[in-house]
């Protein structure tokens, strides 16, 4: 397995992607092409930076004793960190030898073939928390935002549940998107039938990402679109967390 892997960025001291006090390190390559993506460059797999599994570590070991104190860790974001699935579970590995918790933020943008499917049954052995982005139940309107079906993701959801690995689910809040309340329902209703889901987030969209867009010299996708209010936010925690009851 990989022990190079490439990188788009570090967080050192995040606390809002899981528990805790966490080192966030974003992976570079992605299968989703979101419209509202904050993190354009990270799309395409070799424009970051290589770093090898012992130069993460040690820059991981760092802030232990912040994660102790918080009950933190690691995250690993993206992008989609799957996209380097043999450099992840070395990784993964790598941190549970020293003794912290490790959590994947993930779109699950993988296909459960035979292959991935005993490479994801490893790399579980290694993960205390899954953050699964469940960005539209819709069929056509997930393909519409996100560029890609959804069926894989939701299958990827269900075989994480179906290894007992605590989740976390989370949703992409944009008005007029993905803030159906018929969407919404569907959302809480797949969370109960995972039964593994700890935690269910709303995460109001944001503008952030047209900058660096424009930048790159894309067009975004998404320009002049509102952000919701915090009627609307509330509104759709209060559908989303009902799957959890």
């Amino acid at each position: 397995m990989s022990n190079i892997g490439y990188v788009h960025s570090i967080e050192t001291f995040g606390n809002v992607d899981g528990p805790g006090i966490r080192f966030i390190l974003f992976l570079q390559g992605c299968t989703l092409r979101c419209k509202y993506c904050h993190n354009r460059d990270s799309w395409k797999l070799k424009d970051g930076k290589q770093m090898t599994i012992d130069e993460i570590i040690t820059e991981v070991l760092k802030y232990r004793e912040f994660f102790e104190e918080s009950g933190g860790g690691i995250t690993v974001s993206g992008g989609e960190p799957l996209v380097q699935l043999p450099f992840l579970i070395r990784l993964l590995k790598e941190c549970k030898k020293h003794g912290i918790h490790t959590n994947i933020d993930t779109s699950g943008g993988i296909a459960l073939t035979e292959r991935n499917v005993a490479l994801l049954t490893e790399l579980l052995t290694y993960t205390d928390l899954v953050m699964l982005d469940v960005k539209l139940m819709d069929p056509e309107g997930h393909k519409a935002l996100i560029g890609v079906p959804n069926e894989p993701i939701l299958e990827f959801g269900r075989f994480v549940a179906k290894s007992g690995t605590p989740m976390w689910v989370r949703r992409v809040l944009v008005p007029g998107l993905s803030d159906s309340e018929d969407d919404l329902k569907a959302t809480a209703a797949y969370i109960k039938e995972l039964q593994v889901v700890e935690r269910a987030e709303i995460l109001p969209y944001h503008p952030m990402g047209e900058a660096k867009w424009e930048q790159l010299g894309y067009e975004y996708p998404l320009k002049g679109q509102r952000v919701p209010t915090k009627e609307e936010v509330k509104r759709a925690e209060n559908i989303l967390q009902s799957g959890l009851t």
